[in-house]
């Protein structure tokens, strides 16, 4: 199986990671600069017009370059756990049935930022990954270990387990600067409209908020996501 990645910055990233899993280059035109990559990498270049790459990608929004490439790899659950380095605390980030792919990508950017274990999903009535998530996680996409899983209630058992500390995020929790996360830590985030579902909440060890002083009641997911994993980055790795 393959699908379309686009986009200027995305194709150069996948071709200078790891070229191998290009199948073809598809141009709108003339593109010097990615015709002379796709020659050092020893990538087949097509060229064609700029309705036949919105139809592909389906956006039009490609720059008039989109990569064929292998679907992105997925971890097991078990490989994830096994990916902590000796002598650190791991952080998975589970996302409770995230639709926006831009918010994955963004979360996908800050996890390989901090670090994190690997981010989890379900693989229906979610965003997985798909080429949006691709050109907004500029590149993470291929760094951070992602898993798609059928059932995220039993995947949080199974983490449990196996010494993992689940962290909530709600309105009603404690101040998310009262933990100090010196813990294998499942950081999970809610669905950008209804939040984490109560089965999921009910298997939190820990419920945490950002506190808000302004008159809007919430942050967008990526958002939140990124100020948590950097709290927990600073509470690990202080200055």
């Amino acid at each position: 199986m393959s699908q379309f990645v686009y986009g200027k910055n995305v194709v150069k990233q996948i071709l200078m990671d790891d070229a191998s899993k290009c199948q073809m280059l598809w141009l709108a035109g003339s593109d010097r600069e990615m015709e002379a990559m796709a020659q050092r990498y020893h990538v087949r270049v097509r060229t064609t017009d700029r309705k036949y790459l919105t139809k592909v990608t389906g956006t039009d929004r490609h720059q008039g370059v989109a990569a064929e490439i292998d679907d992105y790899k997925t971890y097991s659950l078990e490989e994830l756990m096994h990916n902590v380095p000796e002598g650190e605390h791991g952080l998975i980030i589970l996302l409770d049935e995230l639709e926006d792919p831009h918010n994955l990508g963004a979360i996908l950017r800050t996890a390989d930022a901090v670090g994190a274990t690997g981010v989890i999903f379900k693989k229906t009535h979610a965003v997985g990954l798909t080429p949006t998530v691709a050109k907004v996680s500029v590149g993470a996409i291929d760094t951070v270990k992602c898993c798609e899983v059928t059932n995220l209630a039993r995947t949080v058992e199974e983490l449990k387990k196996n010494n993992w500390w689940v962290v909530g995020t709600d309105m009603d929790g404690q101040d998310y600067r009262t933990l100090a996360y010196d813990m294998n830590t499942v950081l999970i985030i809610g669905n950008e409209g209804k939040g984490i579902s109560r089965l999921l909440r009910e298997s939190c060890d820990y419920v945490i908020s950002l506190p808000m002083r302004g008159k809007i009641e919430s942050l967008n997911a990526s958002v939140s996501a990124g100020i948590l994993m950097y709290q927990i980055y600073s509470k690990r790795f202080p200055l």
